[in-house]
């Protein structure tokens, strides 16, 4: 017997701590001081990601692409410094660490929004027990003290009043109409007020679409000339899709502006076609959970190279994507050459094309080029082999690359479905808020009182109420 007491007492020694612990949890997740925090942190985070510069999801997931990224942000911040102390490379490292160059995707990040759902879900499982207590229950009967005129929303009509009368009214107005001792009780909208439980669950699915679209969600966005081919995923992914560019249209105006621009994509999957259309804009093309959209457009310029032997090493568009003192600018490494080729699109006086060839080399060590030539040339011009080291390069003709943005949302249903929680519980609960309405009936007159959820003029509809109420018991 006193072997069982013990092994009792001290199974409630040990749990006492875990029960103590689940309280304290379940205090910490319903506080809302902790909501607060929560809320803070998560926008402090999103303000850093909307002013730091942010990695696509492509380079988080492809190494080489990442080294890429990072390098051009340590360009960036090179020459940050303070009284001649420079610490922009520094300040970039601490960001890397800390995972603030893909802000939406780390992990910390995807933590955050979970916990705060978490307590969404914790607050709403806390509340909802006393809010279905608070509109489920249904008092008729009132003491008389309900219906002290000093009370807000009360008063009396000094007229005979049947029941029959007020129950009408009541009805006109949608109300739910109840009978007790001397007693008519109106309800209208009564279980609206756990609409809020929709928002919530909004909110919830809402954060939970950002923190599934941060961790696994993927973006890329891929420059194509006309004929050009590029994976969407690094290479060597199982099942990688391949996009190509078979033509890129935009039509102009007679004053030169644009009237669309659009692009005939084919994608590819282990060698064969899954999937063809001319995408715009506004109308892009969806193919094996990804969504391809028409982005961007921009010059390129068509090249043929030939070695000195006449053997053709390079035929086909060069994009200028990027800006040199704000021309377009492309680059190009000669194939079977260790001359890199610099473009950049420019005009002459009499507004005719130019298009600048420089050829750059690197040391032995790779720290330093030169540039070894430097051509210009026109629409259907070649240049002298003598002048850019033995090659002839002739520019055949301009052309455009298109800018195809690519990505991967798997948080995107949940975002339509935690829409429409959120509006619909916003409407029910702003549009469609609980009155109740009871009328006390006496031998010689009628006490009312009316309560309403804060949305709702209370005043004025008792008037109302009240006025119809008049003139049906005078009718």
């Amino acid at each position: 017997m006193a072997t069982a007491s013990f092994a009792r007492s001290g199974s409630a020694r040990l749990s006492d701590p875990l029960a103590a612990l689940g309280f304290g949890t379940w205090r910490l997740l319903t506080s809302v001081r902790f909501a607060v925090i929560q809320i803070i942190a998560v926008a402090v985070a999103a303000v850093f990601g909307a002013i730091l510069p942010q990695m696509p999801a492509s380079a988080v997931q492809d190494p080489s692409q990442y080294a890429q990224q990072i390098a051009g942000i340590h360009a960036q911040y090179a020459g940050l410094s303070v009284l001649g102390v420079t610490f922009g490379p520094t300040l970039v490292d601490l960001f890397d660490r800390l995972g603030l160059l893909h802000v939406f995707s780390v992990w910390w990040f995807t933590t955050l929004l979970t916990l705060l759902a978490v307590s969404i879900v914790v607050c709403t499982a806390d509340r909802t027990p006393r809010m279905w207590r608070s509109v489920r229950e249904v008092r008729v009967a009132q003491p008389s003290g309900f219906f002290d005129p000093r009370l807000p929303n009360r008063t009396a009509i000094a007229m005979p009043v049947a029941s029959d009368r007020v129950a009408t009214v009541l009805r006109r107005h949608h109300y739910v109409v109840r009978h007790g001792d001397g007693m008519v009780y109106g309800d209208r909208n009564q279980y609206f007020r756990l609409a809020t439980l929709l928002t919530h669950a909004g909110l919830v699915l809402f954060l939970a679409a950002a923190a599934i679209t941060g961790a696994f969600g993927f973006q890329t966005v891929l420059a194509l000339g006309d004929g050009q081919t590029a994976p969407v995923q690094p290479v060597g992914t199982p099942g990688n899709l391949i996009v190509k560019n078979i033509q890129f249209s935009a039509p102009t105006r007679p004053n030169g502006s644009f009237i669309d621009f659009s692009t005939d994509v084919a994608v590819y999957q282990d060698g064969r076609v899954i999937a063809q259309k001319t995408i715009h804009v506004n109308d892009p093309l969806t193919v094996d959970g990804f969504v391809i959209h028409q982005n961007t457009f921009g010059p390129a310029a068509d090249l043929q190279i030939h070695d000195a032997s006449g053997r053709l090493v390079w035929t086909g568009p060069v994009l200028l994507a990027g800006t040199l003192v704000g021309l377009p600018q492309g680059f190009l490494t000669i194939p079977g050459s260790n001359i890199g080729l610099l473009l950049v699109l420019d005009q002459s006086a009499s507004g005719t094309p130019r298009l600048t060839l420089q050829g750059l080399t690197a040391d032995a060590s790779g720290a330093n080029t030169q540039t070894v030539f430097m051509q210009s040339l026109g629409v259907g011009q070649t240049s002298d082999t003598a002048a850019t080291s033995g090659y002839a390069i002739r520019w055949v003709s301009t052309s455009a690359f298109s800018g195809l943005v690519i990505r991967r949302d798997p948080g995107e249903a949940l975002v339509w479905v935690a829409f429409l929680l959120l509006l619909g519980g916003l409407v029910l609960t702003f549009y469609f808020p609980r009155r109740r309405v009871w009328v006390r009936i006496l031998p010689e007159r009628a006490e009312v009182a009316l309560l309403a959820d804060r949305y709702v003029d209370a005043p004025r509809e008792l008037r109302e109420f009240v006025r119809e109420l008049r003139a049906a018991s005078a009718g």
